[in-house]
Formats: structure tokens, sequence, C-alpha cells
């Protein structure tokens, strides 16, 4: 299979899982936990994360293809697993966060997250150079995330406790 053709495939499968894993506790704007959250100043817009998280997980996908393509590459095996290893891992981040509200054990995992995700990228340079600097923002954008995930955690206290009353009407 060409590169065209594994990037065809890879790059929409992993861009659709990325989206699916966002959508399990529903988009930020729409998530009251969340909203009742205190913020980091750095705090980009919501709107700002889907477009971000597309545009990397292009990157990251179009590294993993030329991965998968270098058949016969020494350590092709291993850059396989680290990266469904490290992705299956960011894949895990939104509900753990989103959904379980777990917030100190979301950031732990953004550490764990970016050390796989390291580990991927250097073995991805001994095969293909370019498949390595693909990852770089990505690698990037795991530091801010751990930045303003370790920023909530400090800002609010017993998130994991916090309940959000119920939406109600008045009439």
């Amino acid at each position: 299979m060409s590169l065209l053709r594994w990037a065809l495939f890879i790059i929409p499968l992993i861009v659709l899982l990325g989206f699916l894993a966002g959508q399990v506790a529903g988009p930020a704007d729409e998530n009251r936990w969340f909203q009742a959250l205190v913020k980091p100043a750095a705090q980009p817009p919501n709107w700002a994360f889907p477009v971000a998280w597309t545009l990397l997980y292009i990157l990251i996908g179009l590294a993993f293809s030329m991965i998968l393509n270098a058949r016969g590459a020494p350590l092709r095996g291993l850059a396989i697993i680290l990266f469904l290893v490290q992705f299956a891992l960011n894949l895990a981040w939104s509900p753990l966060f989103f959904g379980m509200h777990q917030v100190s054990s979301a950031f732990w995992l953004l550490v764990v997250m970016f050390a796989a995700a390291f580990l991927t990228t250097l073995v991805f340079g001994r095969i293909r150079k370019a498949a390595a600097w693909l990852m770089v923002p990505y690698l990037a954008w795991l530091c801010f995330a751990a930045i303003l995930n370790k920023q909530i955690d400090d800002l609010n206290p017993g998130a994991e406790t916090l309940v959000v009353p119920a939406a109600s009407t008045q009439i």
C-alpha cells in the first residue's frame, strides 16, 4: 500500500476516533461541570480546541501513515505499538477529564501520554525523520494541555466532587 493510500485511510480514522472520544462528555461549551470550573488566564476559547486537535490529528495521522508505509524498516513494529499506546492514552483523556471529572488523574494521564508520545517520536525519527517532525506540534500541545490541566486542578480543589445543579426552567 502506498503512502497516499495509508494516509487516506489512517488520517480520517484518527480524526474520527479523536472526535468520538471528545463527544463522550459532549463539547466543553455544553458541559455544565466544565463551565462551572475556574479557568486559568491562558485558557483558549472553546472553539480553539477542536480546530487545534483536528490539525494535530491530521499531522500525527500523516506521521503514522509514513511509519506504516516504511515496510522492512527496523523498529517499525515498535513504532507502531508505541503510537497505538500513546493514541489510546490520548483517547482516554477526554472521558476521564470531562466525563468522569477526574482532573488530577487526567493531569497524570497527560504526563504519561507525553512520555509515550515522546518515545514514539524518537522511534519515528529512527525510521523517518519527517514523521518525527510531524509529531513535534503534538508534543508541544500536550505540554500546553498539561499546564492548563494542572492550573485547572490548582484553581479548583475538589473539582472531582463538584456537582452542578440540573438545569431548570421557571414558568
